[in-house]
């Protein structure tokens, strides 16, 4: 839709960019649908172009007001040749159910989100899902704690759905997911979550996301000492048909 209106408006990607404060390449990202618009990139479009306010109410429609360093991961993610992620108290967000991503925004306290805002995350959630189908195949692989499989967010239902489901993806040829157990002695992830992703071009980065925001580490040796924490992660945890079976098992149990 912002490509149609501004090429009726006569105006070229890097014209548009002039007016806000975008890149040529950043604005042919937006138009393929890999980059989020942010900020107020879509009120300042959507007067330039003329396309008096259908974007407004496209983007109202279609985005969910996600924070801008979600928005920016996402766009890497969307893109990666590889992505490793290491997480700690919930399911990764590409691996959610619908009903899982439900019951986690619903968990959310501060601030308090409205069903509206809650159906647009989730819907936003499950479209990460084409990490899985999109070709050529990205190489991924998860560690996730043992404490997650059985923490029963949303119900026993929507977790045993979430542990299915997460063996179905398990079960493609260029997913990995392994399991931390309880009773390690040393871990080499205590000082949290971690998202590795790696570029068409092999260039690697990292993503790491707290309470109130997140950052990439794109410099050295920072990045590659978290790819080297991730490879000690992986030989610690549980083979990925061991995690399989462990899934399996407490599935059973629901």
């Amino acid at each position: 839709m912002l490509r149609f209106y501004r090429e009726r408006a006569g105006l070229t990607q890097e014209g548009l960019g002039k007016h806000v404060g975008y890149s040529k390449s950043q604005v042919a990202m937006v138009e393929r649908g890999e980059r989020y618009p942010r900020g107020i990139f879509v009120e300042i479009a959507d007067g330039v172009v003329g396309a008096q306010g259908a974007l407004l109410v496209l983007a109202e429609k279609e985005f969910s007001r996600l924070p801008p360093w979600t928005e920016d991961y996402l766009a890497e993610e969307r893109k990666a040749a590889a992505l490793h992620v290491y997480q700690t108290h919930l399911v990764p967000g590409s691996l959610q159910t619908e009903a899982y991503s439900r019951a986690v925004f619903r968990a959310n306290r501060c601030p308090i989100l409205d069903d509206e805002e809650i159906e647009k995350r989730v819907t936003s959630r499950q479209e990460r899902r084409q990490l899985f189908t999109r070709k050529p195949a990205p190489q991924i692989s998860y560690i996730i704690e043992e404490s997650v499989l059985t923490r029963p967010l949303g119900g026993a239902k929507t977790l045993e759905e979430q542990l299915h489901h997460i063996l179905e993806i398990g079960g493609l040829r260029h997913v990995e997911i392994q399991v931390m157990p309880h009773h390690r002695e040393d871990h080499a992830g205590l000082a949290g979550r971690m998202s590795l992703l790696e570029t068409a071009d092999r260039h690697r980065l990292a993503y790491v996301e707290g309470h109130r925001g997140g950052y990439f580490v794109r410099e050295q040796p920072d990045v590659a000492d978290l790819f080297g924490k991730y490879g000690i992660l992986r030989a610690q945890a549980l083979t990925p048909e061991e995690s399989a079976k462990l899934i399996e098992e407490v599935a059973r149990e629901l």
